[in-house]
């Protein structure tokens, strides 16, 4: 169990890394038309093109700082965003994991405690109360009802598979949240960008000087591809854990169903025989 965790946590700090360092330089990488007037300035003048206009040409390259600056301060919402969903990433990644919600050697010891009989209600109550994991807690409910009916029974489990299951739900949906939030302030931080542009070049007589308005614009629509960058992985987080919280379910499940068949009062008759049957012959 360890092992596995130790793993995870490792996979997820290489993630987090490789994220901090591609985004990065993909963000800051210059444009192949940056590219080409870069190559363009550093080539000799011909007589023709004056220096002058060759460094009018050129399309100076930003790095991610100056990015993030100029996308304005709907940035910094989506960079919230950004750090909520990575902090209950790494919360979700450590609550969900397969042996803490269903720990593999309790189950095995309490099951096997129950087939043999060597298990009674104030035993196995113990027994879910010293693991304390979600599959314990439901294992619990079913056992308050020992002797009971099997409808009682299972009515108990699944009262506490409910529990069970909120409890595995809890923070996933701000995955979702931030998800549907980040790029709705992305669409808000463009338009701001896009008004402010129009009336830049509306106060300062642009007339035939694109540059001015494709820069503005170029700026406006760095909050839309930081949105979508905060978004996009969110959305495929939230996902993820929603499978992962469906498995666990449908196991958890599959035990529930197991405990009834033992502690059931039908259950307890039909175990009682091959039981007496196997001490007459231990007897003999």
């Amino acid at each position: 169990m360890r092992s596995s965790s130790r793993k995870l946590y490792l996979r997820l700090a290489a993630l987090v890394a490789l994220a901090g360092i591609v985004v990065p330089v993909v963000l800051s990488r210059p444009s192949i038309a940056q590219s080409a007037a870069g190559e363009h300035a550093f080539a000799e003048p011909t007589e023709a093109a004056a220096p002058a206009a060759v460094a009018e040409n050129h399309i100076p390259a930003k790095n991610l700082f100056s990015m993030l600056k100029a996308g304005g301060i709907v940035m910094i919402p989506i960079g919230c965003c950004s750090f909520v969903a990575l902090v209950f990433a790494f919360e979700r990644a450590i609550a969900l994991r397969s042996g803490r919600v269903i720990p593999r050697p309790f189950v095995r010891r309490f099951m096997h405690k129950l087939h043999e009989g060597d298990l009674d209600r104030d035993g196995a109550l113990l027994l879910c109360e010293e693991s304390g994991s979600p599959v314990a807690g439901v294992f619990a409910h079913g056992v308050r009802k020992w002797g009971r009916p099997a409808v009682e029974v299972e009515q108990a489990v699944m009262d506490g598979g409910e529990r069970a299951v909120n409890g595995l739900r809890k923070h996933v949906r701000v995955f979702n949240a931030v998800a549907t939030i980040s790029p709705l302030l992305g669409l808000q931080g463009t338009v701001f960008g896009m008004i402010r542009s129009f009336n830049d070049i509306a106060t300062s007589q642009a007339m035939g000087r694109p540059e001015l308005l494709a820069g503005g614009i170029g700026e406006a629509l760095l909050t839309t591809a930081a949105g979508l960058t905060v978004a996009i992985p969110s959305l495929v987080v939230y996902l993820f854990f929603l499978g992962r919280i469906d498995r666990l379910i449908v196991e958890i499940d599959a035990l529930g169903q197991e405990l009834v068949s033992e502690i059931s009062a039908e259950g307890l008759a039909e175990n009682a025989r091959p039981r007496a049957a196997r001490v007459r012959r231990e007897a003999a």
